[in-house]
């Protein structure tokens, strides 16, 4: 079995900051893209950034500047570093990857459970 683990979330104060983590692990072969949404209360769920296994990335226009994804492939993890964060950030974060399993051609798309950001003063 496969699993993406999240960590890293919790209470900050405004214009704070907070580095989120990822690690994939179970039977891989390969990770392609990497990324995080976040989902709040009544609102469907959004990208927030991604970053192909060619390292090319994409983030939301309302966190570009401030948020910064990255992955090291040699721990299977990919990192979100939110910087200048503001309270409309504060949501459930997911992290979602591309996955190819061993012995396998197929890719799928995984999920994590989620973890919690709150903005607050």
């Amino acid at each position: 079995q496969v699993q993406l683990v999240e960590s890293g979330g919790g209470l900050v104060q405004p214009g704070g900051s907070l580095r989120l983590s990822c690690t994939a692990s179970g039977s891989i072969f390969n990770i392609g893209a990497m990324g995080w949404y976040r989902q709040v209360p009544g609102k469907e769920r959004e990208l927030v950034a991604f970053v192909t296994s060619s390292e090319r990335s994409n983030y939301a226009d309302s966190v570009k500047g401030r948020f910064t994804i990255s992955r090291d492939n040699a721990k299977n993890t990919v990192y979100l570093q939110m910087n200048s964060l503001k309270s409309e950030g504060t949501a459930i974060y997911y992290c979602n990857a591309d996955l190819r399993l061993t012995w396998s051609n197929i890719w799928a798309a995984y999920w994590g459970q989620g973890t919690q950001v709150t903005v607050s003063s």
